[in-house]
Order: structure tokens, then sequence, then C-alpha cells
């Protein structure tokens, strides 16, 4: 008997240790709350965490940032880790330098992280003085990302606001495997460049339930990107959902594999856009789905454009080589703010092919919009409004 119950506590030792998760909170670190103008840095304390917690042989980690606003620079969480599931709970704030001088382009970085997810909490960019420079045409640096996951996998972000970052805000980047769920972005729809989120040559990105408010695009998706699937996402104000701009040059990769549906615009730039750029390419976009989308009050909402040339420079016969096709938008409704609610402008040299547009019915001010294309083939199916213009 005694033999089993030896056997049995070390079962139940065993058991335990595999589920222990190290916790590491940045205030046994050293990390200060700035509050009442106090502005105390913090960096070294979350990078300490993050270095227990990146090699500890536990089966998890947790590294907690409490309840408060704490200030903190570039910082920079690098892998691999011998760790595989480490939760950064921020029950507070994250907050940035105003002074943008002498900063580089992000601001949190996770590079060759693998099993590394985000809870809550919110990242304050604090971009207004460099929006203010950008605004006046000075020279003024790009600005820091607010948050970078860089050749990593097995991401979770969950609950996270981002807020006034200098740049983009959220960027997924030669990664895969990202889910990004209960994501709010909140800055002014005149601040320049401030992309909420933005999935670069990565793949499997998911995207669910993200409320963004912002001046760029709401999303971007560009070149190289596959199987992303973005649902239940409002927008508003800000450029809209986009894939691109795709094309910039030669030799880059396609997109394939996209699916955006429950969606609402609010007064945005555009709702659904593809924008290629209008130069040789040997890449494509293929494979889309934009399906059940609300648009009110939006000046561009669905537009194809693939002849973007910013200054008109470098865009030889202004022919873009990108192939666009198998493209689907069904069920689209609601209102646009300018006449024509439907633009289809491709490329005279590759044609859009396999455009299905399917249950349409977009107004302008109540009463009749307009389609406009040149170059688009494809079907249609069920109502059409405005009528379709695109050829078989």
């Amino acid at each position: 008997m005694a033999k089993y119950a030896l056997l049995s506590i070390l079962l139940l030792i065993f058991y335990f240790t595999i589920g222990t998760i190290a916790d590491y909170n940045i205030m046994d670190f050293g990390a200060k709350l700035s509050d009442n103008g106090r502005q105390t840095d913090s960096t070294n304390a979350l990078l300490q965490a993050w270095s227990l917690a990146c090699a500890s042989s536990i089966n998890g980690a947790t590294i907690y940032i409490p309840k408060g606003k704490f200030s903190i620079g570039h910082v920079k969480f690098q892998g691999p880790c011998k760790n595989t599931n480490i939760i950064i709970q921020i029950d507070g704030s994250l907050v940035a330098p105003s002074n943008y001088k002498g900063a580089g382009d992000e601001w949190i970085v996770f590079y060759q992280v693998d099993g590394v997810s985000i809870q809550g909490g919110t990242l304050d960019g604090q971009g207004e003085a460099l929006w203010k420079c950008k605004e006046s045409n000075q020279k003024c640096p790009t600005g820091w990302k607010n948050l970078l996951f860089d050749n990593s996998k097995n991401i979770v972000v969950n609950g996270l606001t981002s807020k006034n970052s200098k740049q983009f805000h959220i960027v997924i980047r030669s990664s895969e495997r990202a889910m990004l769920k209960g994501v709010t972005v909140i800055a002014p729809g005149d601040s320049p460049n401030t992309d909420g989120i933005s999935v670069q040559g990565s793949s499997d990105v998911t995207i669910r339930n993200a409320n963004i408010k912002t001046g760029d695009d709401c999303i971007s998706i560009s070149a190289g990107a596959r199987n992303v699937w973005a649902e239940h996402i409002a927008c508003g104000p800000g450029h809209g959902i986009s894939i691109g701009s795709i094309g910039k040059t030669y030799n880059e990769k396609g997109v394939e594999n996209v699916t955006v549906k429950n969606t609402v615009f609010t007064g945005s730039e555009n709702g659904l856009r593809i924008k290629t750029w209008g130069r040789p390419s040997t890449a494509f976009v293929r494979g889309v789905i934009f399906q059940e989308s609300i648009m009110k009050n939006v000046k561009n909402p669905i537009v194809i454009n693939q002849n973007y040339c910013p200054h008109s420079k470098n865009c030889p016969n202004q022919n873009s080589g990108v192939k666009v096709s198998d493209i689907t938008y069904d069920d689209i409704q609601g209102s646009s703010a300018s006449s024509v609610a439907v633009k289809f402008d491709c490329s005279k040299r590759n044609p859009c092919n396999g455009i299905l547009v399917k249950n349409i019915k977009l107004t302008y001010h109540g009463g009749k919009a307009k389609s406009s294309c040149k170059y688009a083939k494809g079907s249609i199916l069920g109502f059409v409004v405005p009528k379709s213009c695109i050829t078989k």
C-alpha cells in the first residue's frame, strides 16, 4: 500500500508541475507607474521579465502588466524562446514617448517568436506631435509602428486597444498562424499613415470582431499575403479595407485566398478596395471574396484601381502587370457618398477576369448610383444596383 501511495504522490507532483505557469510581474523588476506628470521609464523591467519568460522551460509563462500607465521606449522581444506558451497580460497601458526625433520605425517588436499571446490592455503611441510635423510638410521621420510581429508564428492578440500610433498600429509581417480578435484601433480620421491592421507577406491570418477608427486603411493586405480571413469588422473613419498596393516592384509576390465578410463601413474613404501599381509586375491578386458588407455614406464603396502611381513617376504607359482574377462581391448594401458607387478601373494590358457581382444594392443620396468599368470581365447573379457594367 505504501508503494502505491508514494506513486500517487509522485503523479500528483508531476501533474501540478506540468500545469505550472511562471508569473513575472513587471513591478517586481522595478517598473513604476507614470502618473501625475511623472514619467518613469519601465523599458528595462519589461525586458527583464521577457528574458526570464523566454528562457523558462516550464509549461508556460505570464508577463503581467498591472493597472495604470507605464512609460516604455523601443522594445524588441527577441526569439526563438525555449518557452512556446508566453502570455502577456496587460491590465493597464503601455505609453510611448511623445518625442519622435531620432526614433526608428517600430515601438514594440516581437521577432522570431512562437506561441505568444497578448491579452487585453492599451498601447498608446502618442503620435500627435509627429502628425503635426507631417501636416506642416516638414522633413519628418516615418514614425514608430505601435506593434509588430516579424518572422513569428502561432500568435494571438485578444482584446487589445491600440491608439494614436505614430504610424501603423498593428503589423503582421512574414509570419504565419496569427489570430487577432476583439481588437480596437483609435486614431483621428486625419492622422497620416495610421493603418489599423497591416498583413504583410504572411499566411493563415484571422481577424475577428475588430473596431477600427483611423486615418488610413482600417485593414491593409499587402504582397505575399495568403489565407487571410477578416470577419465582423467595423471601419470608419479610415480608408477602408484594402488589398494593396500591389506591384510596386517587378518580382513582387501576389495575394491569394482572402475572405472579408460581415463588415460595416461608416463615413470611410473607401469600402472594399484593390489597388495595384500602374507598372510592369509579375504579381497577382486572386481568390478574393467580399461578402455581407454594409456601407454608410462611403465615398467609394467598391473599387479596383490598377492605375495607382503617386506623382505619376516610374509608371511607363500606366499599364499594370498585376493580374486580378476570381474576385467575388456578394451581398453589398448601403449608401455611397459619391455618384459612382462601383468602380472597376482595370489594366488594359491585364484586364480583370472572373469578377462575380452578386446581390448588390447601393444608392447615392437615396437615389440612383452609377457603375464605371474599364477592362473588367466577369458575371452577374441576383439583383445588382447600380446596374453592372462588367462584360463577359
